[in-house]
């Protein structure tokens, strides 16, 4: 129960930070409005699921085998998440500029987060070197991959639902420099402190 705990913390914050799956929901939810953002937010859900099942196609018969290559994918998920804090902390904010195009099609909208999310760095490095920190790949580990996978996928819905909720409440805020900058300045904490401790877990 606290490592689905802990990964249910860790899959929460890599939800939460900025990354393309967000300012798609955000850009969608400023310029469209919370229904317009659904179908964007859908298909990174569904697209989580795809990278998940590639993943675990080979990763687990590797990790399955080797310690050494298990400890080598532990220290790139933590050097990636340190990276990731980094990049957030220090990038610039740039401001999303509203519209007034028409609405998406629910089925576009669908399609641009199923392959956004499907060929985001984020998501992939996610599930190939951090999500099987938390899978027994020597056991018959089918029932607990289904659940980690089901718990990431509904929080990025729930995350997101939140976001485009929040985007289209206060529109004037998230278009600031200052409130994006908030944002990369949290995201970017949390992910370094999580890197740093993913670094020094043991299996």
């Amino acid at each position: 129960m606290e490592t689905y705990l802990i990964f249910v913390t860790i899959a929460a914050v890599t939800v939460l930070s900025p990354g393309p799956g967000v300012i798609l929901t955000l850009s969608n939810a400023i310029r469209f409005g919370f229904s317009g953002a659904i179908g964007g937010i859908f298909g990174i859900a569904f697209g989580t699921f795809i990278v998940a099942l590639i993943s675990a196609t080979s990763v687990g018969v590797i990790l399955a085998t080797s310690s050494i290559i298990f400890t080598i994918m532990k220290y790139i998920g933590a050097t990636y998440l340190i990276y990731l804090g980094i990049k957030l902390w220090c990038s610039t904010p740039k401001t999303m500029k509203m519209k007034g195009d028409l609405k998406k099609s629910m089925k576009f909208q669908f399609m641009e987060g199923l392959l956004l999310q499907t060929t985001n760095p984020k998501a992939v490095f996610f599930f190939m070197s951090i999500f099987p920190q938390f899978v027994d790949f020597t056991k018959d580990y089918h029932e607990t991959f289904i659940l980690l996978v089901v718990t990431y996928s509904s929080l990025v819905l729930f995350i997101h639902m939140i976001y485009a909720y929040l985007a289209k409440s206060a529109r004037g805020w998230l278009s600031t420099p200052k409130g994006v900058r908030i944002i990369n300045r949290l995201g970017g904490a949390t992910f370094m402190c999580f890197g740093v401790g993913l670094a020094s877990a043991n299996k």
